[in-house]
C-alpha cells in the first residue's frame, strides 16, 4: 500500500483533522508501543499499520 493510499483511508475513516491527531498521539501496543507516525517512520509497511488500525479501532470491513 502506498502512503498516499494509507492517508486517504485514515482520512476516510477518521476525518482529515482527527486522522492526523490520531496518528501522532494514539500509542498502540500492537505497533510495539508506537504511534502510527512512529511506526511508519520506523519502517513499518503502511499496509501492516493500516491492518493494526483497523483491528484496534474496529474499522468496518467496507472501509478496509
Amino acid at each position: 500500500m502506498r502512503l498516499t493510499d494509507f492517508w486517504k483511508k485514515m482520512a476516510g475513516h477518521f476525518g482529515e483533522t482527527y486522522a492526523d491527531s490520531f496518528a501522532r498521539d494514539h500509542v498502540m501496543a500492537e505497533l510495539g508501543g508506537r504511534t502510527v507516525r512512529e511506526a511508519l517512520d520506523a519502517g513499518w509497511d503502511a499496509k501492516d499499520v493500516w491492518r493494526v488500525v483497523c483491528a484496534v479501532m474496529d474499522v468496518p470491513a467496507e472501509r478496509r
